[in-house]
């Protein structure tokens, strides 16, 4: 199924939520302004008894300009008052059915005679030119960083329309990435056009979600700059200025500056290859509080835009330094644990507010890099980990499918309640109600969360590595 199908998505997520309506005594002039002053090309009616009637652009030139109805009368004189609805259950398909049985351009969407939306040829058009695709391109050819920012303001638009089609969370979020990705060489590549030739190789890494390629509806931004050994001190404010300009870029594009300044504007993330060398060696060498938790940000480091030779070795090289420590991996281990699934007393779910990231796809994040740092892979992407590490033996066959399961489970529920915030104009939040879920939905998510913490117990007893 294509992620823009919009003939198997149901018609109230593809409406128009709020359509300008008035009501049947409106002067039909002052219904002509409101669709200029909104423009749009159709106005419902109703009246505190629900949908009346449906006026449009060929209403008016017909009945009006064409027939000589006088302006000053009432809007239901030229309302179309028999036109065929479809309720919010209907499907994508339908309303295309119907616009091209009845030559119409415009299906008002009615709840038990209630008006609650409208779809109109217009929305059926930008549904089908979103993509991630069309926002990658449209991003590239943006002239400014305030036309790029337009453009990433659709993402979560673009969310909830995957979500809406039944696209796979790892391949939402793995779109959404790409997007970001885009954005962060294009605002490098300004940088240089203003600053020149970068006097020395550098490489712009991501960390967080982005690095992992798992951004959602909410990302703040997380990356570092790796320069070559040969950089000098007068070489530094090049890079101090490359840095501000991305940074800044990624902000205004809705990627809002890292909380915990784990970005390359700040100079301890803008440095020599030798220098983050002796970050790892000393993270690992003595594990810290601050040393796990910088080493497992720093563990889903992705290259983005620069020389990836500069990473390559270095990836590498930590990753078996890691491996053969036993203390560190140790001290990681107790770091994966910090984040427990959301369960109470005999296992249930609380009342209040589920934290469907810190709670929720976190602590399999903790565990795929644990595996990942168990099996020495590479990968970073957390699905991609789980199974590196059910191919290495570092997690067996039967509970790595049976974390698999679970962590889809998780990351779709959470980004299903985020596209239901975007649905009803909410920005997109990680907070998600239980009442808001079915029983069934509530029984499942809470039998994934009793996966993670099983696993979490068998990493804890040294146990792991059996799954």
């Amino acid at each position: 199924m294509s992620p823009t199908d919009l003939t198997v998505l149901p018609v109230g997520q593809l409406m128009t939520r709020d359509p300008v309506t008035c009501s049947p005594d409106t002067p039909i002039q002052s219904a002509a302004e409101l669709m200029a002053d909104h423009q749009i090309s159709s106005i419902c009616v109703v009246d505190p008894d629900g949908f009346r009637g449906l006026v449009t652009v060929r209403d008016m030139n017909a009945k009006v300009i064409a027939h000589g109805v006088d302006p000053a009368g009432p809007v239901s004189a030229v309302m179309t008052v028999d036109r065929t609805t479809l309720p919010p259950s209907a499907l994508g398909l339908d309303v295309l059915h119907m616009m091209m049985e009845r030559r119409i351009g415009h299906v008002p969407i009615v709840d038990a005679g209630r008006l609650v939306g409208i779809v109109t040829q217009t929305d059926l058009t930008r549904f089908q030119a979103l993509s991630s695709a069309d926002l990658v391109r449209r991003v590239v050819e943006a002239s400014d960083v305030p036309a790029m920012a337009r453009v990433t303001a659709e993402i979560p638009t673009l969310l909830a329309q995957l979500v809406g089609t039944g696209t796979r969370h790892e391949v939402i979020t793995r779109l959404i990435t790409d997007i970001a990705d885009t954005v962060t060489r294009c605002l490098l590549k300004r940088a240089e056009d203003e600053l020149g030739a970068p006097p020395v190789p550098y490489l712009w890494l991501a960390c967080g979600s982005q690095g992992r390629q798992e951004q959602t509806g909410v990302s703040d931004q997380d990356n570092c700059l790796i320069l070559s050994d040969d950089v000098t001190d007068a070489d530094m404010p090049y890079f101090a200025k490359l840095a501000q300009i991305v940074s800044d870029g990624l902000h205004a594009c809705g990627y809002v500056y890292c909380p915990g300044d784990m970005m390359a504007t700040n100079t301890r993330w803008c440095q020599p290859l030798r220098v983050w060398r002796g970050y790892f060696d000393g993270w690992i060498a003595k594990p810290s509080p601050e040393a796990q938790m910088l080493a497992s940000v720093m563990f889903d480091l992705r290259p983005i835009g620069g020389d990836e030779d500069l990473f390559a070795d270095l990836q590498a090289d930590t990753l078996a330094k890691a491996a053969r420590n036993s203390i560190f991996v140790a001290h990681m281990t107790a770091n994966s644990l910090k984040h427990a699934p959301p369960l109470g007393v005999f296992n249930r779910l609380p009342r209040g507010p589920l934290d469907m990231k810190h709670n929720g796809v976190v602590p399999v994040v903790d565990l795929g890099r644990l595996y990942a740092l168990q099996g020495q892979v590479l990968p970073v992407n957390t699905r991609a980990r789980i199974e590196a590490a059910i191919a290495t033996g570092a997690l067996s066959k039967t509970g790595g499918a049976d974390l698999l399961d679970a962590y889809d489970l998780i990351a779709t529920t959470r980004l299903r309640h985020q596209a239901r915030q975007i649905r009803v104009g909410q920005g997109p939040d990680n907070d998600l109600l239980p009442a808001t879920l079915s029983g069934f939905e509530r029984s499942h998510l809470r039998d994934a969360f009793v996966v993670v913490k099983t696993m979490q117990s068998a990493i804890g007893s040294g146990k792991g590595a059996l799954g």
